[in-house]
């Protein structure tokens, strides 16, 4: 791996023990689904979302895990068990960063496979966006469990 890829391992592998550690956190496991007011997306909905949307963009479209996204399921699923979220993040885990350890330079430089967001982007900046997707949802789920765990 060169430096680039190495940080970017780093971080992923950082920030999903997160998620799974914000998982844990929650006191009760019910409050995994609740919302209040204008908060529409549970903590549950969230990981869901997550692990999803890295599964499908880095453990499939880069690293042919042959992971099948149903996007739709992120957000409509609910009072999925603790214990199979746990297995998602890890799951999660382990695809995007065996992925990032075998990307190469050119694979980086070139364009991402598919066109996003109607323009094309190289795989490194669609990386970094993922990544910054991540943190978003991470502050996200780490407000709802503070919020309305108490």
């Amino acid at each position: 791996m060169n430096v680039s890829t190495q940080a970017l391992h780093d971080l992923y592998e950082r920030d999903l023990d997160l998620v799974l550690a914000e998982l844990k956190n929650y006191q009760k496991e019910e409050n995994l689904w609740r919302v209040n007011g204008d908060v529409i997306n549970s903590g549950g909905n969230l990981i869901l979302h997550i692990c999803g949307n890295l599964r499908h963009f880095i453990g499939s479209m880069l690293g042919g895990s042959g992971y099948i996204r149903q996007r739709d399921d992120e957000f409509n699923l609910k009072d999925v068990k603790k214990s199979e979220m746990v297995n998602e993040i890890k799951a999660t885990k382990k695809i995007v960063l065996e992925t990032l350890s075998n990307l190469t330079d050119t694979q980086l430089e070139d364009n991402f496979p598919v066109n996003v967001f109607g323009k094309e982007m190289t795989t490194s900046y669609f990386i970094h966006h993922l990544y910054g997707h991540l943190n978003y949802h991470l502050g996200q789920l780490n407000y709802h469990r503070r919020l309305l765990d108490s």
